[in-house]
């Protein structure tokens, strides 16, 4: 027999844990555990001998006897002010992470252990943190699988130093690229999104199941919810979001998320119908929690709950407002420290503030911290780099190209331009920790490594990143005119520096001249063209004859001249990462293809924001003076080849809505369980609401299955995106979007080689929101279409009818697999 508490017997289920320890807490000491006020590079400083706990850490840990989680102990960048020489390196990371554990574990009554949260956008940020592309570049990829395999290697790093939760962002869209933002999203689109949302949850955390692993972290997803729909693309602006854009939009990535098991999700600091997210009942509680049913924690944005005092008037009120909400965990506000007042004052129940702490501990159990609270020494876990230089090869987009310039040709002369073609720093994108000196390959460098024999590479800055200063033309219009092709590297900057000045909670904060920093959080552009100097720059060197090439390396798609006739080639290579030189040399040179393919739509210009392509489909025409579409749709991506696509056909051409029942509206697979607006769980079929939807046996029929073909038509091999989209022509109870992609298939193709792929169309692909605010499949007419991009699907129609069809003319069988040869 043992004396041991109930909660300290790892064999004893969760939630019995969780039980017995809230039974045996004070008031004081559960405040502790939803509270994480203080900035990790506060609790050590550096010494002759290494590092030390400091006196700060200590008062925190003795004011409620405990501490709930730890922000940023490893965390490193101009904000923090923690730079090599003071920060924490990879052969230190899990001494120290121990050393604070020590503290909190064997100098408190209880001995619960600290969760120490980390930031992990594109990698950890962290000295010696492996860094990936940014989310853009990962969602150009169209390639989930691999950045799964990319986000489990991160999450292993992030484990080895003993950090135990990523914060990542995944939650937000592009919707308008003058945020600052752009960078950390998976692009604009809702699907796509959800896609890489999964992969991401899957990676970190593994397995789902009670249990995160030791080589595994808690992710917590960032930013719930629509944030990028903040009004002009100002960060933390006001949203003027619907309850049906919020469901169509922007929740579907969330819902992803809470499917695949994430640990958490971070409310956002946008407001929604008139409330903050932090302090939003029917966002946190309602919709996440009793509909969608996550069990998580969720996380406030820092120094969020502070914002609320000028509602509750007081920040005792406002964290119990926020905590009543649905928030569990604060960031840095003065306002959860403060809880105990607010349930002795009676302005928030103690049962609400144990449900709270009791997600804290849940979690804290199922990374097995009460067993395993110390890292000990191991050897720093390998980061993804050979992963990060594919995602960064496979994400380069070639946007426009005469098929003559590209693949660059061995022994020509080469003049290498522009303000991006030499600096890493300024493609590795924000939230990333200083790097070691000879980290990473710029565009100029990997142009010189992968150049073959007798090449010669001639390199001119040309012009500054911002400004109109045009004294370096003249040298720059000399290479070119004395070179056979001209790789102009332009685009912007997210690079912190030591002189940048920061808001209170990290968000750099850039007025007038913007300096080195024209991207990231708090960079918010109104004129999303190209910087004067810069275009200068391509107009002096696209006069002199000699071919040139663009390659755009951008944390955001900047809007774009028409530049047909005047350059061989554009490229788009969002914030590729450190090694993201090599990649785009790769594809430059033809040692690998371009595959990847926009995940956001590119603008003639901030005027005729927006351009995303799944808006509403009213047939605006477009404005008089410019054309409304993009200048480059969402999907778009060229090859070095060709390819021919046939155009689709479905197995049926009718279909009844009864067949759908059961299958919920798996736009975001496997079946929700429910998903309305409402409070309400929801459990059965997702069809009750459509015009003349029966209730009878759901009848027997094949699958419908669209199927199209394609062929590489040109000299080179291809791996194309085949995209599934989907267009409700008539019917339905709310107004349709122009189109909305509904799958994605990546095929290679060597050349002349055929390939058929296909694609299920269920109620995933077909369901819309219902005007009760759940998904479903409602009777109408349908536009089923595929192809290589959002303007370039062709389409074939399908007819979705109350009741089945009685026969089925011309019906084909589906093929055995998805894709046949």
């Amino acid at each position: 027999m043992t004396d041991d508490p109930l909660f300290r017997d790892p064999a004893a289920p969760v939630a019995a844990r969780v039980r017995d320890l809230l039974g045996r807490m004070t008031l004081n000491e559960k405040v502790g555990q939803v509270n994480q006020r203080m900035y990790g590079w506060d609790a050590y400083e550096r010494t002759a001998t290494g590092h030390r706990l400091t006196e700060a850490f200590r008062a925190e840990v003795a004011a409620f006897d405990g501490m709930g989680a730890l922000y940023g102990l490893q965390r490193a960048d101009a904000w923090s002010g923690v730079t090599a020489e003071s920060g924490i390196g990879a052969a230190e990371g899990a001494r120290v992470s121990d050393a604070v554990q020590r503290h909190v574990v064997e100098r408190t009554r209880l001995g619960i252990p600290v969760l120490l949260v980390e930031e992990m956008p594109h990698g950890l940020q962290a000295l010696d943190g492996t860094l990936m592309p940014v989310n853009l570049a990962v969602g150009a990829t169209w390639n989930p699988e691999l950045y799964e395999e990319a986000a489990a290697l991160a999450a292993a790093q992030l484990r080895s130093r003993g950090g135990h939760v990523a914060l990542v962002s995944a939650l937000d869209l592009v919707r308008d690229p003058r945020w600052g933002r752009a960078e950390e999203c998976f692009g604009e689109d809702p699907y796509l999104a959800a896609r890489f949302t999964e992969a991401l949850v899957r990676g970190v955390q593994g397995p789902p199941g009670e249990r995160i692993g030791p080589d595994r972290a808690a992710v917590v997803l960032k930013h719930f919810a629509g944030q990028g729909a903040a009004v002009g693309g100002r960060n933390s602006a006001a949203t003027e979001l619907g309850l049906r854009e919020l469901r169509e939009i922007h929740l579907e990535a969330a819902l992803a998320g809470v499917r695949a098991g994430a640990a958490g999700v971070m409310a956002a600091y946008n407001e929604f119908d008139g409330l903050p997210c932090a302090a939003n009942r029917d966002l946190l509680t309602g919709i996440l929690r009793e509909t969608w049913g996550f069990t998580g924690l969720v996380m406030a944005d820092g120094l969020a709950l502070d914002r609320l005092v000028r509602l509750a008037g007081d920040p005792v009120a406002a964290g119990a407002m926020a905590l009543a909400a649905g928030t569990d965990l604060s960031l840095w506000d003065g306002c959860f420290p403060r809880l105990a007042e607010a349930v002795e004052g009676g302005l928030v129940d103690e049962a609400v503030l144990d449900a709270a702490v009791g997600r804290v501990l849940a979690l804290k159990f199922r990374l097995g911290l009460f067993e395993r609270p110390y890292t000990g020494d191991p050897p720093p876990a390998p980061g993804p780099e050979r992963l990060s230089e594919r995602i960064a090869r496979e994400s380069v987009t070639l946007l426009a190209h005469d098929r003559v310039t590209l693949p660059l040709a061995g022994g020509a002369r080469i003049a290498v331009l522009g303000p991006n073609a030499d600096s890493v720093p300024q493609q590795i994108g924000d939230y990333t920790a200083p790097q070691r000196p000879g980290t990473g390959v710029s565009v100029l460098d990997g142009l010189r490594a992968a150049a073959p024999a007798g090449t010669e590479i001639v390199y001119a800055r040309g012009c500054g990143l911002v400004g109109g200063d045009r004294s370096a033309l003249p040298e720059a219009v000399v290479l070119t005119a004395g070179a056979d092709v001209a790789v102009v590297v332009l685009g912007g900057s997210s690079a912190r520096a030591a002189e940048t000045h920061f808001d209170a909670n990290g968000a750099a904060v850039v007025t007038g001249d913007p300096g080195g920093m024209t991207c990231g959080e708090g960079v918010d552009l109104a004129d999303l063209s190209l910087p004067e100097g810069q275009l200068a720059l391509l107009d002096a060197v696209a006069a002199t004859g000699t071919p040139v090439v663009v390659v755009l390396v951008q944390g955001r798609p900047h809007a774009l001249p028409d530049l047909a006739g005047r350059v061989g080639a554009v490229l788009s290579a969002w914030y590729p990462g450190p090694w993201g030189g090599r990649a785009v040399a790769d594809v430059l040179f033809g040692v690998a293809e371009p595959t990847g393919r926009l995940p956001v739509s590119v603008p003639r210009s901030a005027a005729q924001l927006p351009v995303f392509y799944n808006g509403k489909d009213h047939g605006y025409r477009g404005y008089v003076d410019q054309p409304a579409t993009a200048r480059h749709a969402f999907g778009h991506g060229l090859t070095y080849s060709s390819v021919e696509y046939g155009v689709p056909r479905l197995s049926r051409s009718a279909v009844g809505v009864a067949e759908f029942a059961g299958e919920g509206h798996a736009v975001t697979p496997p079946p929700e369980r429910g998903g309305g607006y409402g409070t309400g769980r929801d459990d059965g079929p997702q069809r009750d609401d459509g015009p003349g939807a029966g209730r009878g046996p759901r009848p027997v029929h094949g699958p419908v299955v669209c199927s199209v073909e394609m062929r590489n038509t040109g000299e080179r091999p291809v791996r194309e995106t085949v995209q599934l989209y989907v267009r409700r022509v008539l019917g339905g109870s709310s107004w349709p979007r122009v189109r909305e992609l509904r799958g994605f298939e990546r095929v290679a193709l060597a050349p002349g080689e055929r390939a058929e792929v296909s694609f299920t169309v269920d109620a995933g692909v077909l369901a819309s929101v219902s005007r009760s605010g759940r998904r479903v499949v409602e009777p109408g007419e349908f536009m089923i279409e595929a192809g290589p991009s959002s303007d370039r699907a062709q389409g074939v129609p399908l007819t979705v009818r109350a009741s089945a069809p009685e026969e089925v003319p011309g019906a084909e069988a589906p093929g055995p697999s998805r894709r046949s040869p």
